[in-house]
This record gives C-alpha cells, structure tokens and sequence, in this order.
C-alpha cells in the first residue's frame, strides 16, 4: 500500500514535496499543469480531482504538488493521503521505453552538458521538489523547461537558470546559454 512518509517544503510556496514508501518510477519523470494533461496518468488525474491543485510532478518516492495561492494546505494534505493510501500502483502508465541513441546521433556537447546536468543539477532540483527537461540545444543555446515545485518558483525562473548557465560556462563551454522553454 501506497503511503506519504513525509512532507517538504520547497523554495515555491504553492508546492510541497510529498515522498511515499514506495518508488513510482524507475526512470521518468512526469509532469501536469493541468487537469486535460493528466487525463491518461490516473495517479496524475486523481491528484488533480483535489480542490485548488494546479499542478502534479512526479518521479522516484515523490509527487510534488503546487496550489492556487487562495488554496490552504489544509484542504489539500488529507485527501491527498487518503487518495493515495488508497491508489492502486499498477493504474500508473507503464514508462517508456527510450530508444539507445548512437554516439554519432547526440552531440559531444549535449552529453557533456547532459552529464553536468545529471549529475550536478538534477538532483539538486529533486531534493526541492522538482525538476529540469533538456528540450533541446541549438548551437550554444539551451532550452530547458523545470517541472514540479520549480516549475512556477521565482527563484528556479531567474537565479536558478543563471546559476545553471555559469555551471555549464564553467565545466562544459563558455559559450552556453540557459533559456527556460
């Protein structure tokens, strides 16, 4: 049976971090901004039947929910454990299966930057609740899009890019830059 352990806070004061007893997913990552989006996740979709939630993130141990600012947490907690004491594991879609890709498809750049980020910055984010989608590099100019309680978080909107950036001038080429998609 499905529990939430714990609660976090996160740098976003709409979001807390909820990690459960079991893992959701081995590998992906999944991320709603809204109800439509959530229509084929029933995890995602039941979070979302929950009054004055806008959105739901999930990997790992975790979900990571953010609030309308009108919402109190009050309304939100307890049925949000109950639905998931009450979740059947096996509704979640199955994760994908990703393609191998050769080293002549990815760029000696894009695994560069994707092992900075997967090593230095992607934990870092998931310890706030969150997370970071490469959506694609053109040139020296990355795009990425946050997930979860960084999606909508003032600092991962401004500081958190800038810090990115600097990480990938530093440690990769001092070319890069970090856009949010």
């Amino acid at each position: 049976m499905l529990m939430v352990q714990d609660v976090d806070l996160t740098p976003n004061p709409q979001a807390l971090k909820f990690i459960l007893n079991e893992k959701l997913l081995q590998k992906e990552t999944r991320s709603f901004q809204s109800k439509e989006e959530a229509a084929n996740d029933p995890l995602a979709k039941g979070i979302f039947e929950i009054p004055g939630v806008v959105s739901v993130f999930y990997m790992d141990k975790f979900i990571t929910i953010e609030k309308e600012p009108a919402a109190s947490w009050g309304q939100i907690q307890k049925p949000l454990v109950e639905f998931i004491k009450n979740f059947d594991k096996s509704l979640i879609p199955p994760e994908s299966e990703l393609p191998e890709v050769s080293s002549e498809e990815e760029t000696e750049l894009l695994k560069k930057i994707n092992d900075v980020i997967n090593t230095r910055v992607r934990p870092a984010l998931a310890g706030d609740g969150g997370g970071l989608e490469i959506r694609g590099l053109e040139g020296y100019t990355l795009k990425i899009r946050y997930q979860g309680a960084c999606g909508s978080c003032p600092s991962a909107i401004r500081g958190t890019l800038i810090a990115i950036e600097n990480l990938l001038k530093r440690e990769v080429n001092p070319a890069i830059e970090v856009v949010s998609d």
